[in-house]
Order: structure tokens, then sequence, then C-alpha cells
């Protein structure tokens, strides 16, 4: 067989050691050496020897979950092998979580993550109930966290002198450090696109990073997910 198909930008290499790594802009590989945690349906191939089973959440995780809404559906991979992960089509991307480290995280962001790191489903701080409940994942540890992203996101600095605005809709994630709060709109609109036709955004205060993708989450996206 000859063609472009058949190029190097495309015919996968073998892994070079375990773990996860950008096989390209829509598709992350994980060298599985034991096990690992990817979310439900994301596996598009594998070769090797692996078997794949749902995490169980146990009752309180299913309890929050319920009461939530954020939950990660998560499936175990086991053995040893190459298996690729991607979803909707959407951009991967992967962040390094390191010892005292806390990245907030929107479940729907979450592709695949090593056993290393734990996550827990959290409030956001300073939503309450008035914020229609918002709800994110914390990861903690010391790993690789595999995330998509509608387009290509934008990472933004926060300070305490600039505090950052974003959509609850087109948020991903932000660092530990920040402080957050829901900011009402003074005016009739809101400056900022609200999926909800809401004048409230989230507010970021303090040092640190937030993540934001180009996009909002349509209805229809959002009850997906």
């Amino acid at each position: 067989m000859k063609g472009d198909l058949f190029s190097q930008e495309h015919v996968v290499q073998p892994a070079v050691e375990p773990g996860m790594s950008v096989e390209n802009a829509k598709c992350i590989k994980y060298a599985v050496n034991g096990e690992m945690y990817a979310r439900q349906g994301a596996m598009i191939a594998y070769r090797g020897d692996l078997q794949s089973e749902r995490k169980g959440q146990g009752v309180g995780g299913m309890l929050k979950r319920a009461v939530t809404g954020e939950g990660l559906p998560l499936m175990t991979v086991r053995g040893q092998g190459e298996v690729w992960f991607a979803h909707e089509a959407q951009n991967c991307f992967i962040v390094e979580v390191e010892p005292g480290d806390q990245f907030t995280v929107n479940g729907r962001n979450v592709l695949c993550f090593d056993p290393s790191l734990s996550y827990e489903i959290k409030t956001v701080k300073g939503s309450g109930i008035a914020g229609g409940g918002l709800f994110n994942s914390v990861f903690r540890g010391h790993g690789r966290l595999g995330l998509v992203c509608e387009g290509n996101p934008l990472v933004i600095p926060v300070s305490a002198q600039y505090p950052v605005y974003v959509d609850t809709d087109a948020v991903v994630g932000w660092t530990a450090q920040l402080q957050t709060s829901l900011h009402r709109s003074q005016s009739i609109g809101s400056m900022l696109r609200g999926g909800s036709g809401e004048a409230v955004q989230l507010m970021l205060q303090g040092e640190g990073v937030v993540v934001v993708r180009p996009s909002e989450a349509t209805p229809q996206k959002a009850q997906q997910h």
C-alpha cells in the first residue's frame, strides 16, 4: 500500500516507556504496565494483553453523582499493552500533577489518568445552590491527567491584582491556589456569553492559572456530560 495515509505522520510507533503520551492532536496513547483509569467509552483501539471493566464509585460516589450531576463514569484497564483514547474528536492535552498540587477540572474534560492520582467531587467554593450547583473533580497526587477540550484551550494567568471572570460553561479547570466565587453582572445583560442566559460568571482570585475552552457547552452537550 502507498499514499499519504501510510506516511510516518500517521503510523503509530511503539511506546518507549510506560504511561501516557499524546499520539496526535485528537488522541492519547497509554502504554499500560499494570493498570490505569479512563473515561468509559473513550477507548478506540488497543493491542496487547489488556482487560477493561467499569470502575465502581461506591455508594457514596453514586449518591454524590446523583445529587450533583457531576460524575466521572470510569473504567479500569489492566494488563500489558497499548491503548488509545479519544472523545468526540476533541483536542487532547496532558497535565502533570506533582506532589502537593491540586488541579480542579470539569468532569466532562477528563479522558484518562494514572492510578497514582486520586480524585473527589467537590462543590465549587462560593457557588452555593444559587449557582445551579457547580461541582468539579479535584485531582491530587503525583501523575499524569489526560484532558479533552473543544478547540485549543486558553491558559489565563490569575494574580491578586488581576482576577479573572469566566463563563461557567466554558471553564475547564484551575489550580488549587485560586479562590472562587460567583460574580453577578450589575447590568441587564452579561458581558460574557452564558449558556444559562444569566449574568453570572465564576470569579477566580489569587495566584495561579485557569484553563478555558474557546466554546461553550450547548444545552445538548451539557446534558450528555
